[in-house]
């Protein structure tokens, strides 16, 4: 895997993003090019027009996120409009995407855990970077994302981790934060608290979860193009999510989900009842095979190409992660990611 460090202002982080993972990112273009055809029907022209409807919102409010994406694409010699399509493409496709994710957190005394199996296409895998970022007045970033996404799942310096489940919900709100960047507000955030405040004032464009926590727990937050539902930690400080939504949101449409979201979120909080939170429980967790091969381990099955691509362990109070690069009972890499040393 491909490890990018940038650091200065947002243009020159994403110039050095867009520079050394070039080969990413043009080949993650062909890649969401053909997957918008195949599973949508949309032209690249198409996707590039829906993107730009957030740019009014994204110069207005994020400029440092424009700047930074604007730094990508001259690095990578593409468009701002192409990279832009990469950061939102959770909305081009109006939540209706169909990556299988389980995710967890975990608070037991001392220790704060976050945790998840990230279930996408295999033809992805090739074009994850890890993106380690110092910047300016905000916590140092380390994650793991898609070439020239500059939000996705990790950590950062002041203990903030985030996970992410992707939801099938209809409806798009182009007044709202994209996911993606949403993640990203997170992991500049120096508290839980600041990361839940600001995407509940600034709200989620599209249907997802996004669970963010540090040293003192976490909180789930349920979006979609209406609204965010917060989702506390049960008693014994767990918050378990799949991809279907647990609260009720009124007036919004979720579509039909992978059917195995309820059984993994099933066998999820079985598991955690037989075990002590720690980084070893939770790594098996993460390798489980129940119900194979649509299991928390995610394996391909003969109608789907999707399996589990990566999995991470968070230790919130490190702060410090696991990362196992393919299926965890089958590592095709193994490394940990060290916000503190960015």
């Amino acid at each position: 895997m491909r490890e990018v460090k940038c650091e200065g202002t947002a243009y020159e982080i994403g110039l050095r993003h867009g520079c050394e993972a070039k080969s990413e990112i043009h080949r993650g273009l062909d890649f969401y090019q053909q997957l918008f055809h195949d599973w949508h029907k949309l032209s690249w022209d198409v996707a590039c027009d829906a993107a730009m409807k957030f740019m009014p919102l994204l110069e207005k409010d994020w400029p440092h996120y424009v700047d930074e994406i604007r730094g990508i694409a001259t690095g990578a010699e593409v468009s701002l409009a192409s990279v832009l399509v990469l950061n939102v493409r959770t909305e081009i496709a109006f939540g209706m995407w169909s990556d299988g994710c389980t995710a967890l957190s975990w608070k037991g005394g001392d220790s704060s855990f976050l945790a998840q199996n990230w279930d996408w296409e295999q033809k992805q895998k090739e074009n994850l970077i890890r993106l380690q970022i110092k910047q300016q007045n905000k916590p140092n970033i380390d994650m793991i994302t898609e070439g020239g996404i500059i939000g996705k799942i990790g950590l950062n310096s002041a203990g903030v981790g985030v996970c992410l489940n992707a939801i099938k919900a209809k409806g798009i709100d182009f007044s709202r934060l994209p996911c993606h960047l949403a993640l990203r507000r997170c992991l500049d955030s120096s508290s839980r608290a600041e990361a839940v405040d600001a995407l509940q004032r600034v709200g989620v464009a599209s249907s997802s979860h996004i669970l963010v926590a540090d040293p003192d727990g976490a909180t789930g937050l349920e979006c979609s193009s209406k609204d965010v539902v917060l989702l506390p930690m049960s008693k014994e400080g767990l918050i378990t999510h799949t991809n279907h939504y647990i609260s009720e949101h009124v007036g919004v449409e979720e579509e039909a989900p992978f059917k195995d979201t309820w059984s993994r979120l099933i066998r999820a909080n079985k598991l955690v009842k037989e075990l002590k939170p720690s980084v070893e429980s939770i790594g098996t967790i993460l390798t489980d095979e129940d119900d194979f091969p649509v299991s928390i381990n995610r394996h391909q099955a003969d109608d789907s190409t999707i399996a589990t691509v990566f999995s991470i362990v968070i230790d919130l109070s490190g702060p410090v992660a696991d990362v196992c690069i393919g299926r965890p009972t089958a590592p095709e890499q193994r490394l940990q990611l060290r916000p503190l040393l960015a």
